[in-house]
């Protein structure tokens, strides 16, 4: 059987799930970030003390297909933002149609009814979130963050970083938080 978890997407969160889901007398044969295999007899009566235990740490069993699906098209396009430094060989929306075998139109206008913005938004987020580390880290320049995240030029990855927040990835570089917390607090 598989349970599908959202808000899990850490090592941490994968112990605390197959911790609950054992104290609910469920066992697990696969955990992956979102989706958990279990095997053996199942009761409704453990499932929902597991999603009860569940909810204490922010992570929430669900049973709604629409939700599911959703939780599904983040996480594929987490792991490829996040866990894959090899490009697509085909575009994303062929890809992800492939990878959760659904039209792709379904997959979008289901996700922008239940999330609100589109699939390409929730991408350009995760980018940018993943540009804003790389820049924290300071181990990359603006140039191997640009290939490393497959963006067609620099420029590119300004023009979209700028848009999102509002500054240049030069300046988000430099931008000194604390001073500007306390120009709010004076």
């Amino acid at each position: 059987m598989d349970l599908f978890i959202k808000n899990m997407i850490s090592s941490r969160c994968k112990i605390i799930v197959e911790f609950e889901l054992q104290r609910a007398g469920l066992k697990c044969i696969s955990i992956d970030q979102g989706r958990v295999i279990i095997t053996g007899d199942v009761v409704s009566a453990q499932i929902q003390q597991a999603g009860v235990a569940l909810l204490k740490y922010g992570l929430v069993l669900m049973d709604n297909k629409k939700n599911i699906l959703i939780e599904k098209i983040k996480q594929v396009v987490t792991d490829l933002i996040f866990h894959s430094d090899i490009p697509l060989k085909t575009n994303f929306s062929d890809y992800l149609s492939n990878k959760l075998d659904r039209d792709y139109t379904y997959l979008a206008n289901t996700f922008s009814d239940v999330q609100g913005i589109t699939i390409e938004q929730f991408i350009i987020m995760n980018k940018i979130q993943l540009v804003k580390q790389l820049i924290w880290q300071d181990e990359l320049s603006l140039t191997e963050i640009s290939w490393k995240l497959h963006y067609s030029s620099v420029a590119h990855l300004s023009n979209q970083f700028k848009k999102v927040t509002g500054l240049t990835p030069s300046q988000f570089k430099h931008f000194d938080y604390r001073e500007q917390a306390d120009r709010v607090n004076v």
